[in-house]
């Protein structure tokens, strides 16, 4: 049930894609203006990141039933690419 490497994985690969995003930016934000309630800003970021994983969770195992996982992997591969492509062109 619990595969260290697995975790491993998810975690570097999750910890590296958060940092400097807009999650962590609108975190240190909140914990910049809210001093005396440093903690509660933490445990509200952190339960919101933990609900967002449990959703995203939820939602692969019920797509995978329906969707091989390469199909799912190569429209998430190509999500990345049009983002990635939408931000370069409407950059200011």
């Amino acid at each position: 049930m619990f595969d260290p490497k697995i975790f491993l994985t998810v975690f570097g690969s999750v910890f590296l894609s958060e940092l400097g995003d807009k999650t962590q930016l609108a975190t240190f934000l909140f914990a910049a203006t809210e001093k005396e309630a440093a903690w509660s800003v933490f445990l509200g970021s952190a339960a919101a990141l933990v609900l967002s994983s449990a959703l995203a969770v939820v939602a692969a195992g019920t797509i995978s039933r329906y969707l091989n996982p390469s199909l799912i992997r190569a429209a998430a591969g190509f999500g990345f690419v049009i983002i990635g492509m939408w931000i370069l062109i409407n950059r200011s």
